[in-house]
């Protein structure tokens, strides 16, 4: 089984490097273009389905890649949602957001938590899809920057890059254990330590 995560499109808090996390703010123009280049770079794949988590720019992103793709748009899972960023949601950072909340950030979601949540929801699409579509199902998985971060980093054991918007980032299920393939379109060196 693989998994394509795909970060939403551009939203205007994207834009003014807005926190947004779990507020539900929409795509701007950018972020529907670059849902479709991003549709257009799963174009030569057969799809067997395209997910995302309930948030309006995720689900919109998933609309217009399965709409061009021509494939049914799928479930949305809750455990998708980005980190929740609390009180700063709206706000531009001043300082770095840490991995736990501290004193500058204390009502944010702990990392541990996201990428249990992250982890969860991949473990229940596989669980759904695989009966359906076996062994060679492709899905393609619309979510939130932060999220796929902590979950790739949690798979691999080390921190990975910022995801960029609408990058597709690969995973693949052997029977026993996720493997990240991709990290924004880019081959993963697996033999860092």
């Amino acid at each position: 089984m693989r998994l394509e995560l795909i970060r939403h499109g551009q939203t205007d808090w994207n834009l003014n490097d807005k926190l947004q996390g779990s507020s539900d703010i929409p795509l701007n123009e950018t972020g529907r273009a670059q849902a479709l280049e991003a549709a257009g770079l799963l174009a030569d794949a057969e799809w067997s389905a395209i997910v995302s988590s309930p948030l309006g720019r995720a689900r919109e992103t998933a609309r217009i890649i399965a709409d061009t793709l021509g494939i049914e748009l799928g479930d949305a899972y809750d455990e998708l949602i980005e980190r929740d960023y609390a009180s700063h949601e709206g706000r531009t950072p001043e300082s770095p957001i840490p991995d736990e909340p501290n004193a500058d950030y204390p009502d944010i979601e702990p990392r541990e938590s996201v990428a249990r949540r992250g982890l969860e929801a991949l473990e229940t699409i596989r669980d759904t899809r695989l009966p359906l579509d076996g062994d060679d199902a492709h899905i393609v998985v619309v979510c939130h920057g932060t999220i796929i971060r902590f979950v790739l980093s949690e798979i691999l054991g080390r921190e990975v890059p910022h995801i960029e918007n609408a990058a597709a980032n690969t995973l693949e299920w052997d029977g026993t254990a996720w493997h990240v393939l991709s990290i924004n379109g880019g081959v993963v060196d697996t033999d860092i330590d």
